[in-house]
């Protein structure tokens, strides 16, 4: 009995650690999403509705400066299949060159040429019906992103099993 006690104060100990090591998990994961989101993902919605060249410039630039002091510029974040949508360097270079033309617009463009332009970097920003800026999925935590799935994976695998022993024994 007295074994029995102690071993399910030990597994219940290891399943409380287990739950926050799962939630530290969790609770990272979504900072570090929320500072992609502020530090580029809102300045390419910004530079993609934005209705002036300066405008569009100038929220562009600040989204590629948060990507180069971060070493956001080539890579896969895929972890299992190499899927070309997961393309770090391929997405960095079509920002990077939109950026490039919209410098090399002349001062005197007319109004056709510079919407034009706008046009062609808001389909170039964003996913085929406008509405979503298009980034590789799991960039937010690039270039960790096996180490967070490892992470998650045992923590939660842990969490699981640990309280379903505990639930066993509790019924049982």
């Amino acid at each position: 009995m007295l074994l029995e006690r102690t071993l399910t104060k030990i597994l219940l100990m290891l399943a409380i650690i287990s739950t926050l090591v799962f939630g530290a998990w969790g609770v990272v994961r979504t900072v570090k999403c929320i500072q992609f989101d502020t530090n580029c993902t809102q300045y390419l919605r910004r530079a993609a509705d934005s209705s002036t060249i300066e405008d569009a410039k100038e929220e562009l630039h600040k989204a590629i400066s948060y990507l180069e002091e971060n070493d956001l510029t080539e890579g896969i974040v895929s972890i299992f299949f190499q899927e070309p949508q997961n393309d770090v360097g391929f997405w960095y270079k079509n920002m990077s060159e939109a950026y490039s033309e919209l410098e090399s617009l002349p001062k005197d463009a007319t109004p056709l040429e510079k919407s034009n332009v706008l046009m062609k970097l808001r389909g170039t920003l964003t996913d085929y019906d406008g509405a979503t800026v298009t980034v590789p999925e799991g960039i937010s935590i690039y270039p960790n992103n096996v180490s967070y799935f490892w992470w998650g994976m045992i923590s939660f695998s842990l969490t699981f099993i640990f309280w379903m022993i505990i639930i066993f024994i509790c019924i049982g």
